[in-house]
């Protein structure tokens, strides 16, 4: 018997993208990174390897970071979806985006929007991580750049960001 996803016929999906609620007919054999550039027009998820091992097209799904080249759009119907083009309020940058842009922790940029949600996910969970735990978080993110100091030390800035934008004290 032949599915749906072997046909290539199109399948509705209806996605929570960045807080707004999507609509869009895909075909349904492709990855939810296919259908976020390619039908729903968010170009911040990049085209990396395509084999999961470089995390240059993570997007947070219900909050949890996973591999759009490795997710089918399918499994992301009516699940929340967070792409780098929602990581910002308006002109407001988040505080990771603030901190990266000051602690010079992305140089061509092409793997940043899956470090940055990554990172994002992994302040969501462990609001004051540990060095060594930010390391773990990013190790599945490639960045052939800029070095991984540089940002392990800005995730570590948007924490101290974070807590002085809320009063918050360690």
């Amino acid at each position: 018997m032949i599915d749906a996803a072997e046909q290539g016929e199109r399948v509705r999906l209806c996605l929570t993208i960045n807080g707004e609620t999507h609509e869009a007919l895909v075909e349904s054999y492709k990855t939810l990174l296919e259908a976020l550039r390619e039908d729903l027009q968010l170009m911040g998820t990049k085209h990396g390897c395509e084999l999961g091992e470089c995390g240059a097209c993570a997007v947070l799904v219900d909050g949890e970071p996973v591999l759009s080249c490795l997710a089918l759009a399918l499994e992301a119907d009516g699940r929340r979806v967070s792409t780098i083009e929602g990581m910002a309020r308006g002109n407001t940058l988040h505080p990771l985006q603030e901190a990266f842009a000051t602690l010079g922790a992305t140089q061509c940029g092409y793997c940043t929007p899956g470090i940055l949600l990554t990172a994002q996910a992994l302040l969501d969970r462990h609001p004051h991580p540990s060095r060594e735990l930010i390391a773990e978080a990013l190790s599945g993110n490639l960045c052939r750049c800029t070095g991984y100091w540089q940002i392990i030390e800005a995730v570590e800035d948007a924490v101290k960001r974070k807590a002085a934008m809320t009063g918050a004290v360690r």
